[in-house]
């Protein structure tokens, strides 16, 4: 992964303009040969293919065209689109505190009829108490020396997960099997945020998933992410968040989580594991 936001948009930049390229050639056409199917100046073909000039959406459909690949047109577009926002580091979005970032997403939740989260480590968001969520939210500010907003971060992160009860999204969670042990908070934190796991567990749109320790691998667990509908993931890494539309990418994390959803147990089992983890807190 490229250290910085520009690299790593570049980097992207340079994929598209790469695989523009590509088509060219496999359809056998120059860059003249290309411009005149496009009606435009072979200049701009080459500023394309050299990252110079960012192709729009329709300069990328009529490309594909030429190339007879409009089949390709959806993933390339998309791909260019997430350019500037695929990678972007935390310190950027996070640079003013922690509770404008919990509320900028509020939309996107509000939009998506289909989550689907995976964690190793922490509770999900969405099934977050106020006072595990500040616990974890604390964590964060100091590690990155961000404003200390905690509280009101912590109450629009609760605030915000609202939609798992309004009967208008339906929330699949995966988590493995260490989060239950995982110690966030003190004591009674853990003990108030594994109860409301169970508590959640009966509400009708949340569908929770726990990977046992002893579960054989279908999968390693890769990094914490989350599918809205089938068409953004949302990857979270220690430095920065990548967002993921290119739609193979996204096709890449769907077949990731129906591995993980293999390998995870629910209903009486999960609430097994749970109890378990709570009787340990004594």
């Amino acid at each position: 992964m490229p250290s910085s936001p520009f690299s790593s948009a570049q980097a992207a930049r340079e994929s598209v303009a790469a695989r523009l390229r590509e088509l060219r050639r496999d359809a056998n056409l120059t860059m003249q040969g290309l411009a005149d199917r496009c009606d435009w100046n072979k200049a701009k073909t080459s500023r394309i293919e050299a990252t110079k000039t960012v192709p729009s959406d329709a300069d990328i459909r009529a490309w594909c065209t030429a190339c007879d690949a409009e089949e390709q047109a959806a993933d390339l577009i998309a791909a260019s689109r997430s350019a500037d926002s695929m990678y972007v580091e935390w310190r950027r979005i996070q640079r003013t505190g922690l509770r404008r970032l919990q509320q900028a997403n509020v939309p996107l939740y509000e939009r998506t009829k289909l989550f689907r989260v995976y964690c190793s480590r922490v509770m999900p968001g969405l099934l977050q108490t106020e006072h595990y969520a500040h616990a974890l939210l604390s964590l964060i500010a100091d590690f990155r020396s961000l404003p200390n907003d905690v509280s009101e971060a912590a109450a629009a992160r609760v605030d915000r997960s609202h939609i798992i009860r309004d009967g208008l999204h339906r929330v699949v969670m995966l988590i493995e099997e260490d989060v239950l042990t995982h110690r966030i908070g003190d004591g009674s934190v853990m003990a108030g945020q594994l109860g409301y796991l169970l508590t959640a567990m009966s509400y009708p749109a949340v569908s929770l998933g726990i990977i046992p320790r002893s579960a054989p691998r279908g999968m390693w667990g890769p990094e914490t992410f989350t599918m809205f509908d089938d068409k953004r993931v949302h990857v979270e890494l220690l430095a920065a968040k990548v967002t993921v539309t290119t739609p193979t990418d996204v096709e890449i994390y769907h077949r990731a989580f129906t591995r993980l959803a293999d390998m995870a147990i629910y209903g009486p089992c999960a609430r097994s594991l749970i109890s378990k983890a709570i009787s340990s807190l004594d």
